[in-house]
């Protein structure tokens, strides 16, 4: 059990959250969600200690372990993998390490052979002759291989790390559970796994997350920044939905009621005032009238981007046809004897666990690389449109925001063109005067969307669109995207952004891929499809051609 008694936060005159009184127990989930900004992360640092409020109270279950996922990459660059996860569980480590140290002496002495015992005792009641065991199976079902375990954290990539730092917050069973974004470098496949071990868990956690498939399948509740306080619902993300647009629905429709009384009382009022028969009535409507309130309904933190794509002209017959391509990254092939035909209308996610294979086959779609052999050819109707995963090239300047964007913008267009533009994608007022040196990374997606939206494309190329984004305009690029009535080629780990956008999957395996025009959950339910992923997924060959 961990609970926030009075909590207040400010920055300045901003209200973060006020008069905070949540008590999160054990057997229950709780998804933390607001906009960009409303203090997500800052309340969870809050709840493990290293955070300070202005004023209330953390308190926490007598003798109960606290575990959070380190947002530090480089903490443990000189450990190795496997004891960085066993570190997670700070006694059971330094009891470990004691151990090792007494019995390293060889001869021990009566007091070092009761010292032993003590730390034996303890040793087995923290389970710890079953670590080694545990922590392969959170770096096995996060995705780590063997091979790298015995490795220092300093020589795994920086997806790597992040998978080992969140297997250390899993490791040996915490009483309390705090995670900020655990889904982060996650494949789809490692995502499941995570999700199905929580719902197994069976003490306190809290989790921010992005992921709304991953909120719906985890969370027993929803805990809600919004409005400077946090309300908690009983429910996962959809019936929190759901319910807070309920909440305000019923507000509105309050107010609502509440003014049509109050025009309906002052009509009476002026028309009969001066009536000496209707005098007294008017007196009594005009009491009511006083005792009238209409509520100034508070302002959401929550802004949702206008994101639509209108392409300048639909789609011919030929869209895009990819024969024999090959292509090596650094000596290693990455795509080979690689075949692809696009059609009409065809919205198709590439997924599996080779991100680089899909990354390289997204910039030859978009004529940013070249292939070592073979053809990709787009048909005469066309032009793409493409968002890279990495964008850091296209804000390297001292450009302001409306300068930025003026780039992309029809020639004709002037400024208050541009900052109209701008203030859809919520850059609005003194915002649209930024640097683009000093976004930050959801700022620098809505900007790269901005981009393509002014594109007019009749494709969309798309890897790893959601990354950076908050729930509002994840969920504002979904519906875009949804609504695009061109093609579509795209990559997420977000699922529901894949499984309500996508109508053709393609997944990319070790020896070769599976090709198949049918919705996302379909997919991962189709038995033939199981068949081949066991079958392409254990190989040491690279893309090949289609299954068949």
């Amino acid at each position: 059990m961990i609970q926030a008694v009075n909590v207040a936060l400010a920055y300045g005159k901003r209200v973060i959250f006020k008069d905070v009184n949540i008590k999160f127990t054990p057997g229950n989930c709780y998804g933390l969600i607001g906009a960009n900004g409303a203090g997500k992360s800052t309340f969870l640092k809050i709840l493990a200690g290293t955070g300070q409020a202005d004023k209330g109270d953390i308190l926490v279950g007598s003798g109960q372990r606290i575990a959070v996922l380190n947002q530090d990459q480089f903490a443990f660059d000189e450990e190795l993998v496997c004891n960085t996860v066993i570190m997670g569980h700070a006694r059971l480590y330094e009891v470990m390490a004691l151990r090792e140290a007494l019995y390293a002496k060889g001869d021990l002495s009566e007091a070092d052979g009761i010292r032993a015992g003590e730390l034996e005792a303890e040793f087995a009641e923290m389970n710890g002759y079953e670590v080694e065991s545990e922590a392969a199976v959170l770096l096995s079902g996060l995705g780590i291989a063997e091979e790298l375990r015995q490795r220092k954290m300093k020589e795994l990539e920086g997806g790597e790390k992040v998978r080992v730092l969140l297997a250390q917050a899993l490791f040996g069973n915490p009483d309390i559970l705090l995670l900020d974004e655990p889904t982060n470098h996650l494949d789809l496949q490692s995502i499941a796994w995570l999700g199905e071990f929580l719902y197994r868990f069976q003490n306190t956690v809290i989790i921010v997350s992005h992921d709304r498939h991953f909120l719906n399948q985890v969370c027993t509740h929803i805990a809600d920044i919004d409005f400077g306080r946090i309300r908690v619902y009983v429910g996962n993300y959809d019936f929190w939905y759901q319910a807070s647009q309920l909440v305000v629905q019923q507000k509105q429709n309050e107010n609502k009621k509440a003014t049509a009384k109050a025009l309906e009382l002052q009509d009476f009022i002026r028309r009969f005032s001066s009536n000496a028969s209707k005098a007294k009535q008017a007196t009594s409507r005009k009491k009511l009238l006083d005792k009238l309130t209409v509520e100034d309904l508070p302002v959401s933190s929550r802004k949702y981007p206008y994101i639509v794509f209108k392409p300048e002209r639909p789609c011919g017959d030929i869209i895009l046809e990819i024969t024999d391509l090959d292509k090596e990254i650094d000596g290693a092939p990455v795509l080979s004897d690689f075949f692809l035909t696009v059609n009409k209308g065809d919205k198709i996610a590439f997924v599996g666990p080779d991100s680089l294979a899909r990354t390289t086959l997204f910039q030859i779609m978009a004529g940013e690389m070249a292939p070592d052999r073979g053809i990709c050819r787009w048909g005469v109707t066309m032009t793409n449109s493409y968002f890279p995963k990495q964008n850091n090239a296209f804000f390297n300047n001292e450009m302001n925001l409306v300068q930025w964007i003026r780039q992309f913008a029809p020639p004709k267009e002037g400024e208050s063109f541009s900052r109209g533009f701008l203030g859809k994608m919520l850059f609005s007022g003194e915002e649209a005067l930024k640097k683009t040196s000093v976004l930050s990374g959801g700022e620098r997606v809505r900007c790269m969307l901005s981009k393509m939206m002014l594109s007019g494309a009749n494709a969309l190329i798309l890897d790893e669109p959601t990354n950076h984004l908050d729930l509002e305009s994840i969920t504002a690029l979904n519906n875009g995207l949804m609504a695009f009535p061109e093609v579509v080629l795209f990559a997420s780990h977000d699922h529901q952004f894949v499984a309500t956008v996508a109508n053709r999957i393609i997944e990319i395996l070790p020896d070769g891929i599976i090709d198949r025009m049918m919705p996302y959950d379909d997919y991962l339910e189709n038995a033939d499809v199981a068949r081949l992923r066991d079958e392409l997924g254990g190989g040491a060959g690279v893309l090949g051609r289609h299954a068949a």
